[in-house]
C-alpha cells in the first residue's frame, strides 16, 4: 500500500514537474527569438547574401550615427555606440528579420528637445576640457550624453512597461494612414534640421510648436549668409546619390553588388577636404575630431530622469509605432510573423542596456531596412556583421572620418529619408478609398510639422478613433437574409470528387478596428476543415465572438466535418453587411481573398457596392483574369456552377 502511494505521489510529482520545465523552455524560446532561428541558420545559403548586407548596413550605420548624434546635440561619437549596441540587443530579442535597430533620426530630434533644455549651449563657456575625463572630451559633452541617455534609459523602460501590460494587443489603434502621416511629418522635420548644413549656415536651435516654420523665417531672413561652396557641395552630393541609387535598384536583378556611394562619396568628400584643406580655405564645417574607443559602461544621471519624462514618452511611443511598421511589413514580405507585444520588449531592452554605453535613443529605420532588402539579407545576421564592422570603425578608423564634410553628411542623410518623403504619393490612394481617412493623414501630417510626432500620432489616433465611434452606431449590423452559413456538396462531370462551397454572411463594417479579427475568423473557417473532431468548438468560438458570425445551417454532421484536403473549395463571401469600411479593413479583405486563393480556396464577393470595388482596386485587384464580384449569392454560384461544368447537385444548402 505504501508503494503505491510513493508510485502515484511520484507520477504526480513527475506531471507537476515535467510540463513546467516544458513551458519555461517555450517561454526562452518565445522571449529570445534567436533560440528558434539561430540553430537552423545555413551557413552555405544565407552566410554569403548576410555579409554582403552586413558590409552595406555597416556603411548605413556609421553614416546615419554620425549624423543622428549630431541631430540629437551630441558628440558625433556617441551615435557610433548607438549604432553598435542597440542592433545586438535586438537581434537576440527581436522578431523582425530585417530591423536593423540603430539610431534614428525621429527619436534623435525628440531626446535633442531635452538636451537643449537642460545643457543648453550657452553653458558650454562654463565647462572645460578634461584631459583625464572620459573619451578626453569636455564635462559640457559628457553631460549632453547624460542627459541623451537619460531618455533613452527611461524610453526603454516604457516600453519594457508596456510589455509586461501586454499592450501590444493596442496596436490596431495604429492605422496605416496615420503611421504613414506621422513619419513622413517627422521626416520632414529631420530634413529641416538639416538645411544649415546643407547651406553652410550658422544658426542657433529652434524648437517648440511652430518650431518648423520658425526655422525657414530664419532661413530666408539670413540668406545672405549661405555658404556657395557647401550649397554645392550638398547639390553634387544629393544628385550623385539619388542617381547612383536609382540604377542600382534598377539593375540590381544584374548586377551581383551594388556599388556602395555612400561610403564611396564619404571616402572621396574627406579626401578632398583634406587635400585642400576645405575647413580653412571655405569655412566648412567637418565632422571634426572622433575618439577611439568604447569607455566603460556608466549608469545614465537618474537626477534627470524628472526633467525627460515627455521626451521619454514620445521616444518610447514614436520610436516603437516605426520600428513596428517595419517589422510588421518585413513579416508581411517574407511570409513569418511577429508578436506585437514580443518588440515592445526588444525595443525596450535595445533603449535600456545601451543607455550604460552613452548611446542616444535607438529604433528602426526605413532607410536601412529597405538596405537590407535590397542587398538580399536573409536574417539578423547582417546586423550581427555590421556591428562587427562598426567595432572596427570606432577603435580605428574613426580618427580617420575628421574631414567628412557635415554638408556631405547631411545630403545622405536627407536622401536616406526618400522611402519617408516618397509616402506623399499614397495620399492619391487614400482618396480613392476612403476620403475620411485622406482627411485623416493631412491633419495629422499638419499637427506632427506644427508640433512633433508624438502630437501628431496622438492627434492621429484620438482622430481616428472619434470617427469610427460617430460612425459605427449608423452602421448595419445584421444583412436582410439572416445568412449565416451554407454548404453545398456538388459532382464534377469526370469523377465523383465531392466539391465544397461555403457561403458566410459579413454583417459588420470592416474598419481597422476589426480588420485583423475578420481575417482571423476567415482564416480559423477555412482551416477547420482540416481538423474535423475539433469542428463543433470552433463553429461556437465563431459564433461567441467572430465578425463573420458564421455557423452551419444544422447540426454537424460527418459530411461537413470531413476535410477535402485534396479538392478545391468555394466561398462566397456575402458583403451586404459591409456598409462601410476604410483603408485598413480594404487590405484585409484583399489580403484574405490572396490567402484563400494559396489555399485552393475559389473566393467570390456578393452584394458589394460599387465604392467597395472600387477601394479593393485601388489596394491590389484580387483577380483581374476572371470575375469576383457579382450582385447576389445565386449569381456567384451559377458562375461556380457553369465554370466547373457541374452535372448537377448531389445535396442543396438550406438557409
Amino acid at each position: 500500500m505504501t508503494g503505491a502511494k510513493r508510485k502515484k505521489k511520484g507520477m504526480l510529482w513527475s506531471k507537476m514537474h515535467t510540463p513546467h520545465c516544458e513551458d519555461f523552455k517555450q517561454w526562452c524560446r518565445r522571449r529570445l527569438p534567436i533560440l528558434e532561428w539561430a540553430p537552423h541558420y545555413n551557413l552555405k545559403e544565407n552566410l554569403l547574401p548576410d555579409t554582403m548586407s552586413g558590409i552595406m548596413l555597416a556603411v548605413q550605420q556609421v553614416t546615419q550615427g554620425l549624423a543622428f548624434a549630431i541631430l540629437s546635440s551630441v558628440h558625433p561619437v556617441f551615435g557610433l555606440y548607438g549604432s553598435l549596441f542597440p542592433a545586438i540587443i535586438y537581434a537576440i530579442f527581436g522578431m523582425g528579420r530585417h530591423v536593423a535597430t540603430g539610431t534614428f533620426a525621429l527619436t534623435s530630434l525628440i531626446s535633442a528637445n531635452a538636451v537643449e533644455r537642460l545643457v543648453p549651449l550657452s553653458s558650454q563657456n562654463l565647462s572645460t576640457q578634461s584631459n583625464t575625463s572620459t573619451l578626453g572630451l569636455s564635462d559640457f559633452e559628457l553631460q549632453r550624453i547624460g542627459v541623451a541617455a537619460a531618455v533613452s534609459f527611461l524610453g526603454g523602460v516604457i516600453q519594457v512597461a508596456m510589455f509586461a501590460l501586454q499592450l501590444g494587443r493596442a496596436t490596431f489603434l495604429l492605422t496605416e494612414p496615420v503611421i504613414s502621416a506621422m513619419t513622413t511629418g517627422a521626416a520632414t522635420h529631420v530634413v529641416t534640421s538639416q538645411v544649415k548644413y546643407l547651406l553652410g549656415m550658422k544658426m542657433p536651435y529652434i524648437s517648440g510648436p511652430l518650431g518648423f516654420f520658425y526655422i525657414y523665417t530664419y532661413v530666408f531672413e539670413n540668406i545672405k549668409f549661405v555658404r556657395l561652396e557647401a550649397l554645392l557641395l550638398s547639390l553634387l552630393s544629393i544628385v550623385v546619390l539619388v542617381l547612383v541609387k536609382e540604377l542600382n535598384e534598377q539593375f540590381k536583378s544584374k548586377i551581383k553588388v551594388v556599388l556602395p556611394v555612400d561610403l564611396v562619396l564619404i571616402i572621396a568628400a574627406s579626401f578632398a577636404c583634406y587635400c585642400t584643406n576645405m575647413e580653412i580655405t571655405y569655412g566648412l564645417e567637418v565632422v571634426g575630431h572622433i575618439p577611439e574607443g568604447i569607455p566603460p559602461p556608466r549608469a545614465p544621471p537618474m537626477n534627470v530622469l524628472s526633467a525627460v519624462i515627455t521626451e521619454a514618452f514620445g521616444v518610447a511611443l514614436v520610436g516603437y509605432v516605426a520600428s513596428l511598421a517595419l517589422a510588421q511589413g518585413s513579416a508581411k514580405k517574407y511570409k513569418y510573423s511577429v508578436d506585437d507585444n514580443q518588440e515592445f520588449l526588444a525595443h525596450g531592452l535595445s533603449n535600456v542596456i545601451p543607455s550604460f554605453f552613452f548611446c542616444i535613443p535607438s529604433a528602426a529605420a526605413m532607410g536601412r531596412t529597405a538596405g537590407l532588402y535590397s542587398t538580399g539579407a536573409k536574417t539578423q545576421v547582417a546586423c550581427l556583421i555590421s556591428c562587427i564592422l562598426v567595432l572596427i570603425v570606432i577603435y580605428s578608423v574613426g580618427p580617420l572620418l575628421y574631414w567628412l564634410p557635415m554638408c556631405v553628411l547631411a545630403s545622405i542623410i536627407v536622401v536616406g529619408l526618400k522611402g519617408m518623403l516618397i509616402q506623399f504619393r499614397d495620399l492619391k490612394k487614400y482618396w480613392n478609398v476612403d476620403k475620411i481617412d485622406w482627411g485623416i493623414w493631412v491633419t495629422t501630417y499638419v499637427f506632427t510639422i506644427c508640433f512633433a510626432a508624438n502630437v501628431g500620432l496622438l492627434f492621429g489616433v484620438v482622430c481616428t478613433l472619434a470617427i469610427v465611434i460617430g460612425r459605427f452606431p449608423r452602421a448595419k449590423t445584421l444583412s436582410i437574409k439572416n445568412m449565416k452559413e451554407m454548404e453545398l456538396k456538388v459532382k464534377t462531370e469526370t469523377d465523383e470528387t465531392l466539391q465544397q462551397v461555403k457561403i458566410i454572411s459579413i454583417n459588420n463594417p470592416l474598419v481597422f478596428l476589426n480588420a485583423k479579427k475578420f481575417h482571423t475568423d476567415l482564416m480559423n473557417i477555412i482551416q477547420k476543415e482540416n481538423v474535423s473532431n475539433q469542428l463543433l468548438d470552433d463553429i461556437s468560438k465563431c459564433e461567441q465572438n467572430t465578425l463573420l458570425n458564421s455557423l452551419s445551417n444544422g447540426n454537424c454532421n460527418d459530411d461537413v466535418s470531413q476535410p477535402c484536403l485534396n479538392e478545391k473549395s468555394f466561398l462566397i463571401l456575402d458583403c451586404s453587411g459591409v456598409t462601410f469600411f476604410d483603408y485598413s479593413g480594404v487590405s484585409m479583405l484583399v489580403e484574405g481573398y490572396n490567402d484563400c486563393k494559396s489555399r485552393s480556396v475559389d473566393v467570390s464577393l456578393a452584394h458589394c457596392t460599387a465604392s467597395l470595388i472600387k477601394a479593393m482596386k485601388h489596394c491590389g485587384n484580387p483577380d483581374s483574369e476572371k470575375p469576383v464580384s457579382f450582385d447576389s449569392v445565386s449569381a456567384a454560384l451559377s458562375n461556380i456552377y457553369s465554370s466547373k461544368n457541374l452535372s448537377k447537385l448531389s445535396d442543396h444548402g438550406e438557409v
